[in-house]
């Protein structure tokens, strides 16, 4: 793999917003307002280390670590918490970002808030049915959206087949 310049700003900045703001995320909004739900003791023995903290305490994976990054067989991207479907192979792109991402998600599989941490305002994206944090929405993908769905690979599994 090539590293650019945008790659290197992308890793570097990551990087340093990780040090600084990763352990001072919260949960998410109260699992009541979910239909799948666990205690914090269950999520922590479900999940991987790195997929605890980026669903549950909205924590980023290092760029272009993630295997999801270079998925590109059909098949469907589902949330690693509940397994939920939210993404087809279909709607994947190659961003250059470091990170898996996609111009649409699958019908009533995620749900956004505005995430104003590190100064600024952007789309967080959440999965909706068990509330685990995926990623950001940015405005800059391709078409027919123009939406760039920026997950982080850690908060997803992902099934070859039918996309």
């Amino acid at each position: 793999m090539t590293f650019d310049r945008r790659h290197f700003l992308t890793l570097a900045g990551t990087g340093a917003a990780t040090m600084l703001f990763g352990g001072c995320r919260a949960a998410p909004a109260p699992a009541a307002k979910f239909e799948f739900q666990l205690s914090d003791a269950e999520w922590r023995k479900r999940l991987p280390a790195l997929s605890y903290q980026v669903l549950r305490h909205e924590a980023t994976e290092t760029p272009f670590t993630s295997p999801l990054n270079n998925e590109h067989r059909a098949g469907i991207f589902s949330c690693k918490g509940c397994g939920l479907p939210l993404y087809s192979s279909k709607t994947k792109f190659e961003s250059g970002t470091g990170w898996p991402s996609f111009w649409a998600p699958l019908r009533n599989a995620v749900q956004t808030r505005t995430d104003s941490t590190l100064g600024m305002s952007r789309t967080e994206v959440h999965c909706r049915r068990c509330g685990g944090h995926l990623g950001h929405v940015f405005d800059d993908g391709p078409k027919p959206t123009g939406l760039r769905y920026c997950m982080n690979g850690a908060a997803m599994n992902f099934t070859p087949g039918k996309a």
